[in-house]
């Protein structure tokens, strides 16, 4: 894709989570028990969730024909041979039913296996976190670059849990310990979208997490990277968009935090 033509998609695709974001916060507060599935343990979907995925599929199907998709909701199954999707139409679905206004939608297009865009819509706080291949990062056209706080002992590190799967729990809540003295705090806000962006800008030093999806990383991970930050695995390798397991943090932050890492973790 021509840079000229993704910098129009990307255009008209903030304008179209805008959209989307405004159909989820007319029903915030307002979504019932009877409204709610479970996917599995710890696991909600509602009828917001699939109804923003279609708004957003429809969007980007007429946007770039022939394109394919991965979602969290399924509403659409299929891949595409050159361009793909990777969409969460709702990443806090928690926080949203149960009226914590700190939920997101998150975007990512790849090109022949390759990110080239990338947008985090925190709907609440109107904050729209996007790039594009080539491109710095930006919050609502003002440029964002990851921390320069230097030292762990001034780091604000944010983290999440499984919902399933839980075989990394207790090294995590292990290691959560030597944060507590190590760190200046920790967080754990809801949204692995949210959490990566918080990065990129530099509200958060270092985030990390462990099985998390496609969908929940993809976009906010290319957003770290287009604003100065480092990516790894539990091994230091780089990650891809598993999203099996995440580091994401400042350069400034990146070695002594592994070091931590890899001694109190593994």
């Amino acid at each position: 894709m021509e840079q000229q033509q993704l910098k129009e998609l990307l255009d008209n695709l903030k304008k179209e989570v805008i959209r989307v974001g405004d159909f989820m916060e007319s029903h915030f507060g307002q979504v019932g028990q009877s409204d709610v599935e479970e996917k599995g343990k710890n696991s909600l979907v509602s009828f917001v969730d699939k109804e923003a995925e279609k708004m957003l599929v429809s969007f980007c199907e007429q946007a770039v024909p022939d394109c394919g998709f991965i979602t969290e909701e399924e509403t659409v199954n299929k891949m595409g041979e050159r361009y793909n999707w990777i969409i969460d139409p709702l990443d806090g679905t928690t926080n949203y039913l149960y009226g914590i206004p700190t939920f997101a939608i998150s975007i990512a297009l790849q090109e022949n296996g390759k990110t080239i865009l990338g947008i985090v819509y925190e709907v609440i706080r109107k904050e729209c976190f996007y790039s594009i291949r080539g491109e710095a990062a930006f919050l609502n056209d003002q440029q964002i670059h990851v921390s320069d706080r230097k030292g762990i002992d001034t780091a604000l590190i944010a983290t999440g849990f499984p919902y399933s799967e839980f075989e990394f729990v207790d090294r995590q809540m292990q290691f959560m310990k030597t944060l507590i003295h190590e760190a200046r705090g920790i967080r754990r806000i809801g949204t692995a979208a949210v959490d990566l962006v918080y990065v990129a800008c530099g509200r958060f030093d270092v985030y990390f997490e462990a099985k998390l999806n496609p969908w929940d990383v993809a976009a906010g991970m290319f957003i770290v990277e287009q604003a100065g930050g480092k990516l790894s695995d539990f091994e230091g390798n780089y990650p891809g968009i598993s999203g099996r397991e995440v580091i994401a943090s400042s350069a400034n932050m990146s070695d002594e935090f592994m070091q931590i890492f890899k001694k109190s973790f593994a």
